[in-house]
C-alpha cells in the first residue's frame, strides 16, 4: 500500500472538508434527538446545543469538537457528565449500527436512560425506533466521513473517541476501506428465506423500516417489495410496531416474513427485501 499523504502531514483539502461536514451533520442529528426528541434532516436545525470545533493538534489531523448543551447550561457537573455519557453512547450506537457493528440498545442506552431518569434530568427516553430513524438520516454523512480514505486515499483509517470525564474513551467503530465497502456493497441472495421478528420502526412513505430478528440478535433494516405492500401486509407491519412498542416480551408482536437477504461482501446480513408478510402462529424456537 502506498504511503498515505496524512502520514506526511498532508491530506486532500476537499475530502477532509467533506469528511468534517459529515461528522458535524451526523453528530448534530444525533444530538438533536437526545436533547429535543425529534429527528432532523439538516444540521442547522439543531436546537439547544452548539457544536464547536477546536484547532487541530499541531502536526496531526486530529480534530476535536465540543458539544455545548445550551439548554442545560446551568446544570451541575454530575448532570452534565450523565448527559455527555448518554450522547457518547448514542453517537457510538448510530455510527456502529451504520457500519455493521451491533451494540445492544437495552444494555447501553437503556441503562443510561435509567440513570438519567433517576437523576431527574428532564430528558425524554428515546425509543430504538427513533434511533433507527436517525441511522437512516446519517447514512450519507457517515459515508462522506470516509472520503480521505476511499476517494483520494490520502489516509488509511480514522478513529472516533469521546472525552466526557478526564479519561478519553474510544468509540466502537474504526473507519476504513472495509467499513466503507460494508456501506456501499450489497449482494442480494437468489433464494428467499423465512424469518420471524418484531417491527421496531417503519416509514409508511418509503416502505422501509427495521425488524428485530431474534435469531440474528439485532434489528435488521428492511424494505417491502411491491408484492408486500397490500393493505393487509402493511396492517400486520404497523400492528407489530405498535405491540412491540407497548411491551417487547409480547408474543403477538411477532410476524412471519419471507424475503431476500441482502449481505455485505463478507456475507454479513445487511437488510431484507420482504416479499411476504404473515401472521405469526407461534412456536418460536
Amino acid at each position: 500500500m502506498r504511503e498515505a499523504l496524512a502520514e506526511r502531514r498532508e491530506i486532500d483539502f476537499y475530502d477532509v472538508a467533506q469528511a468534517l461536514i459529515g461528522f458535524q451533520r451526523s453528530l448534530a442529528i444525533t444530538t438533536n434527538l437526545i436533547l429535543n426528541g425529534t429527528v432532523i434532516t439538516q444540521a442547522p436545525s439543531l436546537k439547544g446545543a452548539q457544536i464547536l470545533a477546536l484547532p487541530p493538534e499541531d502536526g496531526s489531523w486530529k480534530f476535536t469538537t465540543v458539544v455545548v448543551a445550551t439548554i442545560f447550561a446551568a446544570a451541575q457537573a454530575p448532570q452534565n457528565s450523565l448527559i455527555g455519557h448518554l450522547l457518547t453512547s448514542a453517537y457510538d450506537y448510530v455510527v456502529s449500527e451504520t457500519l455493521g457493528f451491533h451494540i445492544d440498545f437495552t444494555k447501553t442506552l437503556g441503562q443510561q436512560y435509567d440513570e438519567i431518569r433517576k437523576s431527574r434530568i428532564p430528558l425524554e427516553h428515546q425509543s430504538q425506533n427513533r434511533f433507527d430513524s436517525v441511522i437512516e438520516k446519517c447514512q450519507t454523512a457517515i459515508r462522506d466521513m470516509h472520503r480521505p480514505i476511499v476517494w483520494s486515499e490520502t489516509a488509511h483509517s480514522a478513529t472516533l473517541s469521546s472525552q466526557t470525564d478526564p479519561r478519553r474513551v474510544p468509540l466502537t467503530p474504526t473507519l476504513d476501506r472495509r467499513s466503507y465497502e460494508y456501506m456501499i456493497f450489497t449482494l442480494e441472495e437468489n433464494t428467499p428465506t423465512e424469518f420471524i421478528g418484531r417491527i421496531s420502526s417503519y416509514n409508511m412513505n418509503t416502505y422501509k423500516g427495521r425488524i428485530h430478528v431474534d435469531s440474528e440478535g439485532r434489528t435488521i433494516p428492511f424494505e417491502l417489495s411491491e408484492l408486500a405492500r397490500s393493505r393487509g401486509d402493511i396492517s400486520l407491519i404497523t400492528r407489530s410496531l405498535a405491540l412491540n412498542a407497548d411491551a417487547r416480551t409480547r408474543e403477538d408482536a411477532y410476524i412471519s416474513c419471507v424475503g431476500f437477504r441482502n449481505t455485505s461482501r463478507s456475507g454479513r446480513l445487511k437488510s431484507y427485501r420482504i416479499i411476504e408478510v404473515h401472521e405469526y402462529a407461534g412456536g418460536r424456537g
